[in-house]
């Protein structure tokens, strides 16, 4: 058995926080797959790097509603793939390469899947034994894929199987004519967006009435509205069966049961199919739970408020996690700064002598506060805090205001696009308690609202305290914000 100071599984967030305050240690990098995770590799960057082109290609062909003659004629699939994945590929080969043993002979990177046999052991996929005293886990996530009749799960996503999650569908070799989206969430609505623009016929099948549906129902219910008038979308449906052959894929349709029985197309002929129906935990993967360490009904480790570890609910010495493998939102940015987190526990707990010797009163707290989020499809969705049912739900006497883009001078310069601007708050105490923006460049607009949140800023001052620009779009929020109404 090898034994190291430090083990990291995962190169996500988890390759973040190995800095100078750790070079004394022998550390070793667990990593089956690619060095940065899902957020470099088939997340976060690559798919908005095919969202900026496809929203320029969708102007370009909804050009007239704008008194302007332009057309989109195609696109150069294979010369947009080199651009993104040559600059992609390129970072995630850096990244091993710097925890290469040449550059860093103190690290040695285990390319190969590992599971837990004992809290503070794991075996490779080879069958060899690695102990640590102290351990993080940033194993991320992984696509869910439903089981369905003549679905092979095993083949998905494996060359000349027609059927793809997102680590596989923005590499396929040709633009799709033809492609059926299973799945209403951000996966779903985003690369529905990117097909559609760049020339696929897109169908997206949901078992619900709404796309988005985790967001405020009134945001849900706007973005669904607006995404239908342009996609193809069956609601209340689910795949009932697949059929594979030489011309692409069949899927057969049936009443998810959601919305009762539902008029619906008895299949859809397809040349691609993308499963977008969820992700979950890797935890079963590592065999978590086997050796004892908690893990939640939803498959996420369980940690405390320093990102410890539990097992029997109490923390594991010297055991930390972070991002998708225990963090209640999948999220790039609050990984990064769970990694924060982590980084200054592990360091504080090595200040400590022993494994878990380090008082809780030095260990830093993560801050899930004020958490957004974006979706990059079309239109735009962004979102902060509480729905409006969770804010009456926790006790709050509430007050909402409805602000549409096309009451403000920047709305009738986009022609009076549709879109909404919706805030929550505690009509007492003036605090802002959620906020949800459907429509043009929502993930910038929602910011003043973010910031307003995670500094405790009452509503009524941070529309009324400072310049907001004339005749800029975030109007639409100031306006919202005035429109609130608070106890005298």
């Amino acid at each position: 058995m090898t034994h190291f100071d430090l083990l990291v599984i995962g190169t996500g967030s988890g390759n973040t926080f190995l800095d100078d305050r750790f070079a004394g240690l022998t550390v070793a990098i667990a990593e089956e797959w690619h060095f940065g995770g899902t957020c470099l590799n088939v997340g976060c960057i690559p798919t908005k790097m095919f969202v900026y082109p496809a929203t320029i290609a969708e102007q370009a062909a909804d050009s007239a509603r704008y008194n302007i003659s332009s057309e989109f004629t195609g696109v150069d699939w294979p010369a947009l793939q080199k651009r993104i994945f040559d600059r992609i590929d390129a970072i995630e080969a850096g990244g091993r390469a710097y925890r290469s043993r040449q550059l860093q002979p103190q690290v040695t990177v285990i390319a190969e899947h590992v599971h837990f046999t004992d809290l503070k052991t794991v075996r490779t996929a080879s069958g060899e034994e690695i102990s640590a005293e102290r351990i993080v886990i940033a194993a991320g996530a992984a696509p869910q894929i439903p089981e369905v009749t003549g679905l092979d799960v095993a083949r998905v996503d494996t060359p000349g199987y027609p059927v793809h999650t997102s680590n596989t569908i923005m590499r396929v070799p040709e633009l799709p004519r033809r492609l059926v989206i299973v799945g209403s969430g951000v996966i779903a609505a985003e690369f529905a967006h990117i097909f559609a623009a760049l020339g696929s016929e897109v169908t997206v099948v949901i078992r619900g009435s709404d796309l988005l549906g985790s967001l405020d129902s009134e945001a849900s219910r706007a973005f669904t509205e607006i995404f239908t008038d342009s996609h193809t979308v069956f609601e209340g449906v689910e795949p009932a069966q697949y059929t594979v052959d030489d011309d692409g894929v069949r899927v057969e349709l049936k009443s998810s049961g959601r919305l009762g029985e539902v008029d619906h197309p008895a299949a859809l002929s397809a040349d691609a199919v993308l499963i977008a129906t969820g992700r979950a935990p890797n935890t079963e993967g590592l065999r978590a739970a086997d050796v004892g360490y908690d893990v939640h009904s939803d498959g996420r480790l369980a940690v405390d408020d320093h990102l410890r570890v539990l097992a029997d609910g109490a923390p594991v010495p010297g055991v930390f996690a972070l991002g998708d493998i225990c963090s209640p939102y999948q999220l790039k940015h609050v990984a990064n700064h769970e990694a924060k987190i982590v980084g200054a526990n592990l360091a504080a707990d090595m200040d400590s002598g022993a494994p878990g010797a380090a008082a809780e009163a030095i260990l830093a707290t993560v801050d899930h506060h004020a958490v957004p989020g974006a979706v990059f499809s079309s239109p735009e969705a962004a979102y902060v805090g509480m729905t409006e049912d969770e804010a009456r739900a926790a006790g709050h006497e509430v007050t909402i205001k409805v602000q549409q883009y096309k009451d403000v001078a920047y709305g009738w310069a986009m022609a009076d696009d549709p879109g909404i601007v919706k805030i929550i708050a505690d009509r007492r105490s003036r605090l802002i308690l959620g906020a949800f923006v459907v429509g043009h460049e929502a993930s910038m607009i929602i910011q003043p609202l973010i910031q307003a949140m995670a500094f405790g800023q009452a509503a009524d001052v941070v529309a009324r305290g400072q310049y907001w620009i004339h005749p800029a779009l975030p109007e639409v929020v100031e306006n919202a914000l005035l429109g609130l109404d608070f106890d005298d």
